[in-house]
């Protein structure tokens, strides 16, 4: 199982563990100091990224559209920011 740490810039720290099969996320568990609310809502990201691409734009637009979707509050970090530190998790 891949790991990653990343300290956004300014901003709060993203955890990363993944699992990968044929280019694609198998399991993913996502923890940090960043700021999400609703909260529970981290579950359903990652739920939302299994079956993914490993391929960071991808990532960051489906984490993007996912956070409007839902009208949920990131703070502290951007889905480009989770999309680098999963990117970083898969090498």
């Amino acid at each position: 199982m891949g790991r990653a740490v990343y300290k956004v810039e300014g901003g709060k720290m993203i955890k990363v563990q993944l699992a990968q099969k044929d280019e694609k996320i198998e399991k993913i568990r996502i923890t940090g100091d960043f700021f999400l609310h609703p909260e529970e809502l981290i579950e359903e990201i990652e739920k939302m990224l299994i079956g993914s691409p490993l391929e960071q734009e991808s990532i960051s637009n489906s984490l993007s559209a996912f956070i409007e979707k839902k009208g949920a509050t990131l703070l502290g970090a951007a889905p480009e920011d989770f999309a680098k530190c999963i990117m970083m998790a898969s090498d």
